[in-house]
Parts: structure tokens; sequence; C-alpha cells
């Protein structure tokens, strides 16, 4: 995870201190001096990079062949699903700009996605007060998506500003169907479900 990622920080905070190490690349793997190899588990935070996360992990399993992790990808399947639309559109439009904030680490692995899948510029925006429309202005196609938390109220905002700006054709792409389902608690209802 990232060092200064509040996900990273409160599984960090879980534990005694020396009884988990943080790993943000790969050379970090080699700097890792546990008390029993043979008892080491692994876990991602959720808003990093699909392709970054799996080297890590491959160079954990490579050093610790007994390492152990989760039964299924903890990587948020909203953000994986959102950067494999990236990599989808990324070579085919002359710009992407994600919508989510600043701080937010999906929306930032979403641009980084974007460029090292081809596209040849990327930003990203809160809104579309924060559109950089200079870097706008020789291109034909714009590729648009958005954080995994970002309100579509937002994105919404920067198709009308485009909009207002350019003749637009909307083409969507999916590359998946989330089709996720959340039991609520029992105190809600055994039938309440929430979709996403």
């Amino acid at each position: 995870g990232h060092r200064e990622h509040p996900e990273t920080i409160g599984t960090i905070g879980q534990v005694p201190k020396g009884e988990i190490f943080l790993v943000e690349n790969e050379n970090d793997v080699n700097q890792i001096q546990p008390r029993n190899e043979n008892n080491l588990a692994y876990v991602t935070q959720t808003t990093l990079s699909y392709d970054d996360t799996i080297d890590i992990i491959n160079k954990l399993k490579e050093r610790f062949p007994n390492i152990t992790g989760p039964k299924t990808n903890d990587i948020c399947y909203a953000t994986t699903n959102r950067q494999e639309a990236v990599k989808a559109i990324a070579k085919k439009v002359d710009v992407l700009i994600v919508v989510g904030g600043l701080n937010s680490s999906n929306s930032q692995r979403l641009v980084e996605t974007g460029i090292n899948a081809g596209c040849k510029s990327a930003q990203l925006v809160q809104s579309s007060e924060d559109i950089q429309w200079n870097k706008l202005e020789d291109v034909s196609t714009i590729g648009l998506s958005s954080g995994a938390s970002s309100p579509e109220i937002l994105v919404d905002d920067v198709l009308t500003a485009l909009r207002n700006k350019f003749d637009v054709s909307i083409s969507t792409v999916i590359t998946t169907k989330e089709e996720t389902v959340f039991s609520l608690p029992r105190k809600f209802g055994s039938n309440a479900v929430i979709n996403d």
C-alpha cells in the first residue's frame, strides 16, 4: 500500500509495532525481515493498481514461497473494473479526464493506468472548474472515467461543461457488468439488499 493512505495507516495501527511491514514497491520486499518466514500473509490496499500490485505479490511469493494471501482479490472490484475500462479506451482517446478527489488513491491510479496503457494525456479533476481547457484545444476524442467513490453529479457536471465547449457525441464502453449485491444487516430485514 501507500505509506500515507488512510487504509494503510488504519491497517498498520491494528497490530503491534513490528508485526506488519509496509511494501510500496518490489524493492521494499527485499527489506522485509520477518521473525518467521513460514508464517506470513499479505493484504493489499484496495485502491492500488492491479498491475502494480500483481508485480509486488509475485515478488513476495518468490522471496517467501509459503506466504498466504486473501482467497479472493482484495483490490476493490469497482477500482479494478474502472482500471480495465480505462485500459480499453486509453489508446483510442486523445485525452483522458478522470473525475475524482485529488487525494483519492483510486482516482490517481486511473490517471496512471491511462498513461501506462497508451493515452498521451490525462488529467484528474474534482469538477468542471478544474478542467485544463488549454490541453483540450487540438483533441477530437476525450475519454471520461471517475474514481470509485465519485458522485455521479460531478461526472454529469464535467459532461455538461464539455458539451458547452464542444459538439459531443457519447460512446459508452462497457468492459464488465457489476452485479454485486450486498445484504443488509438482519436488523434492517432479511429481504433488504443494496445493489451496486
